[in-house]
């Protein structure tokens, strides 16, 4: 049997992406942590289709693999990229690979994915807590206070890299 301590929570987290306002996970990341080639993977999804509805799997458009894995993954490496057709799926869908995908390595990493999303949610509603906690505290003390409450918001947003120009030669 597999533990799933061999697959830890903070790899399946970085695989976790944001797209189309849903978190997924892409076929060839699942493919990868199932130990199953991808082609394998999306077989097993299309010769049972009826349990992958469009809310559970979707297929990535072009400017999607362009601009949306390129900015939460950084960057792709050659060779790496799949002239098939990328398949997102969501967390019911995933649940759901695990009917398809009969193998004990199957099982284990379904249940560590699973582990994942639950704690994601958890950690996403906490940070809400603290950013109402925080509206609330700053709602109730007077102005002496303000600017350690928005440097603490400061601290809490995400910070933006700027661009720092194109890449290549300028011809004048």
């Amino acid at each position: 049997m597999i533990s799933t301590s061999l697959i830890p929570l903070e790899t399946i987290g970085t695989r976790i992406l944001l797209i189309r306002g849903q978190k997924v996970m892409l076929d060839r990341d699942l493919a990868e942590l199932y130990g199953v080639p991808v082609k394998s993977l999306n077989q097993a999804v299309r010769r049972n289709r009826a349990r992958f509805p469009a809310d559970f799997v979707f297929a990535l458009k072009k400017d999607e693999m362009r601009h949306s894995l390129r900015s939460q993954i950084v960057t792709l490496k050659r060779g790496e990229h799949s002239k098939y057709q990328t398949f997102a799926f969501t967390e019911q869908g995933i649940a759901m690979l695990s009917s398809v995908l009969h193998s004990p390595r199957a099982i284990q990493v379904n249940i560590a994915i699973m582990r994942a999303f639950v704690q994601l949610r958890q950690w996403l509603s906490s940070h809400a807590d603290l950013a109402s906690k925080l509206e609330e505290m700053e709602k109730e003390y007077d102005e002496n206070f303000r600017t350690i409450f928005e440097a603490i918001q400061a601290l809490m947003t995400p910070e933006v890299p700027e661009k720092k120009g194109t890449i290549g030669f300028r011809l004048d």
